[in-house]
């Protein structure tokens, strides 16, 4: 199999044989530049007379040779692909050796000055992979030597040798260069390129990128203060005045004449009229501009970017000033918070440091966009680049650091009319509201019990949650009414929390009334929400559960006193045997125990009231002797 080699590389004016090497100094723009096209697929043949090869438009065998972007579509031993690493990565010229040694590649290069020092360059690589085992002992080398002739093609002016490029497992381009000097009246160069190996499985190439340029001293610009490297002032800065110095080793010229330029774009330069010294001193620069100086050994080649060379480019770069962080809002800590941030934005190679004034001020945070604050305040944050902190904004942004109280709520129990809405309330006024029912009003009303919460928000975003309990309320009614001695006790209908009054003035939680003078009552019972109010109609009448006829003064007679508060009445004892013991007249009735003035028995008595325009009223009483 053939490999095939890439090569770029500089031939050095001189009849002499020389080893391969690159110009050392500053270059020129390129006079001539062979990159083989572009695009995918194949390239065109040559002109006649370049090479002795055969053109095919696949890989090509011994002594033939293609122009293509790939390889290995035929031929297995070779790569498939050819590396993105030279200059114009595109198509390259692609040899199989023949079998015997000799030149493959002959052309001429005009257009040179004259009395100047050229590069000659090319890529070069042997395109056959070892890895795959086709050829034994990893194949026979690629071997190349490059001569440079005068146009008559009867003195060689510099010739060198690549040796022995053997391959390798992995696709890899190689530059090669040499250099050399045109004589006075020469203009043009034939270059040639001749295969010293044997052809066989190996020895097969591809090239790339053959290119011409001047060769000059290595010069490189210096400010005033011995700066070599590029140069940033930010826009409050200017106007920038800045003394540049060429300097040179003096390794190629003999004399050198100087031209400096300028550049917009650092692709695209123009002549500074009058800077033609190895001095330069830039005046009142308001905007960014790259500088070069174009050395030459004759004057009158400096007016040609290729029989001149040039230092590499010195910037001036005029920074705008990065524009104020962009604050992601104030903070409030509304006490329920652990940590406080500040934040602020910027965009990338822009750093920020935090100030505790507009103007001026304590720096109190570096290189952060966030800044964790004690005490409440404004503070403000600056950008500046990160390789130039004196390059400010013009203006810091101010961020607000407020503390604000939490809205104080208070949850409540409610309760829901059967027969109506509840209106439920936040409970404050002036703020923002969002209830789980998804309204946004201070005041909603429900028609159903349940869970109802409201989010409260005050105007500086702090927020508390009011809980509200809805339960429906039960139907207020009496199921009973009963006098227990001195006091009326009311059972309500159906569970629940009620309150009661007599007269429906005042109403207690208890359903007992205490020590409650005999009367008529108008007894009232309501519910909680005050939804449904029942009332009934009570005949409360103290009448003794016992008698201790001793004549110590306390319960010795059975009497109603306040009997007398419902009009004509009367009472009347009996024993369980149903015999009458005694009745008279209500207001005046009390009985001591005995019958006939004879002391009765401690038993149970039964009694009888009868009350005008009422029931009677049957119940029993206890007599008790000691």
């Amino acid at each position: 199999m053939k490999y095939l080699l890439f090569i770029v590389f500089l031939i050095s004016g001189s009849s002499a044989q020389a080893q391969l090497g690159f110009c050392s100094g500053s270059k020129g723009d390129a006079i001539f530049m062979e990159t083989f096209g572009s695009g995918s697929g194949y390239g065109e043949a040559f002109a006649p007379g370049i090479t002795t090869y055969t053109y095919v438009n696949r890989d090509p065998d011994d002594g033939q040779y293609t122009i293509a972007d790939q390889i290995g579509a035929q031929i297995g031993g070779w790569y498939t692909y050819l590396p993105q690493t030279t200059i114009s990565n595109g198509k390259a010229l692609i040899v199989n050796a023949g079998f015997s040694a000799g030149q493959f590649y002959a052309k001429q290069i005009s257009g040179l000055c004259e009395e100047t020092t050229y590069e000659f360059s090319a890529f070069l690589m042997n395109i056959y992979d070892f890895t795959n085992g086709t050829c034994a002992n990893r194949g026979i080398p690629v071997n190349v030597r490059f001569e440079i002739w005068d146009e008559t093609d009867t003195v060689m002016l510099k010739r060198g040798d690549t040796g022995d490029i053997q391959s390798t497992g992995t696709a890899e381009w190689e530059q090669y260069a040499l250099t050399f000097q045109s004589e006075p009246g020469q203009n043009s160069v034939i270059l040639k390129m001749f295969n010293n190996g044997e052809g066989g499985c190996g020895n097969d190439l591809a090239i790339d990128d053959i290119m011409f340029r001047s060769c000059g001293d290595l010069t490189v610009i210096e400010t005033a203060e011995g700066q070599e490297e590029n140069i940033r002032f930010c826009e409050t800065e200017t106007p920038v005045n800045i003394e540049l110095n060429a300097i040179s080793d003096n390794s190629v010229y003999k004399q050198r004449f100087f031209q400096w330029q300028s550049s917009e774009d650092g692709n695209s330069w123009t002549d500074i009229p009058g800077a033609i010294s190895s001095r330069y001193t830039i005046a009142t620069l308001t905007e960014s501009k790259s500088f070069r100086v174009k050395v030459a050994e004759a004057e009158a080649n400096l007016s040609s970017s290729f029989c001149s060379s040039a230092s590499e480019s010195f910037s001036v770069e005029i920074l705008e000033a990065p524009a104020a962080p962009m604050s992601n809002g104030d903070v409030v800590w509304c006490g329920n918070d652990e940590n406080i941030t500040l934040r602020v934005q910027v965009s990338e190679g822009i750093q920020v440091n935090w100030y505790d004034s507009e103007n001026g001020g304590n720096l109190l945070m570096e290189n952060s966009e966030t800044f964790d604050p004690e005490i409440e305040g404004t503070y403000y944050a600056e950008a500046y680049y990160a390789d130039r902190d004196n390059c400010t904004s013009t203006q810091r942004t101010p961020v607000n650091f407020l503390i604000s109280e939490v809205p104080q709520v208070e949850n409540e129990q409610l309760y829901l009319c059967n027969t109506s809405g509840l209106v439920l309330s936040a409970g404050l006024s002036g703020m923002s509201y969002n209830w789980n029912t998804g309204a946004e009003t201070e005041e909603i009303e429900i028609f159903q019990p349940g869970s109802y919460s409201v989010e409260i928000t005050n105007s500086n975003g702090c927020s508390a949650v009011k809980e509200i309990e809805v339960v429906s309320v039960p139907l207020a009614g009496i199921q009973e009414i009963r006098s227990d001695q001195n006091d009326i006790v009311v059972t309500a209908t159906n569970p629940g929390n009620f309150e009661y009054s007599i007269g429906g003035s005042n109403y207690q939680t208890e359903n007992v009334f205490e020590n409650v003078r005999g009367g008529i009552y108008q007894i009232f019972i309501r519910d909680v929400a005050g939804c449904n109010i029942a009332q009934q109609r009570f005949v409360h009448l103290v009448i003794p559960k016992f008698i201790t006829p001793n004549a110590d003064g306390y319960n010795d007679t059975f009497r109603i006193p306040a009997i007398a508060e419902f009009g004509l009445s009367r009472i009347l004892i009996f024993d369980r045997y149903g015999k009458l013991l005694k009745s008279g007249e209500g207001s005046s009735f009390a009985w001591d125990g005995t019958f006939l003035n004879r002391d009765l028995p401690s038993s149970d008595y039964w009694y009888h009231i009868e009350i005008e325009g009422m029931e009677i009223i049957k119940g029993h009483f206890s007599l008790i002797r000691n």
